[in-house]
């Protein structure tokens, strides 16, 4: 099951992106590369292969995966509180 994507992290990435869209696409290509390269080809392959704006659809893809990690982590840190 995904975790639940809060409002504060769609804030967040949110405004990261849309200061600097191409730069930040940009940034998360190079993370993926490094953090989840199967993704990252799964993602410029879907890009590529649409007739659909290859940018916005990474731009996208990106975006989600970026959102469903900040809220893995959310749920990981709260089932690992301890008092």
């Amino acid at each position: 099951m995904i975790p639940i994507i809060s409002e504060e992290n769609a804030a967040t990435v949110f405004k990261e992106i849309f200061k600097d869209v191409p730069g930040w696409r940009k940034k998360m290509i190079h993370y993926l590369k490094d953090e989840n390269p199967e993704i990252n080809t799964a993602i410029i392959e879907a890009a590529n292969n649409t007739d659909l704006d290859p940018k916005a659809v990474a731009l996208g893809a990106y975006m989600t995966y970026i959102l469903i990690e900040m809220a893995i982590k959310d749920a990981d840190a709260i089932m690992n509180f301890q008092e």
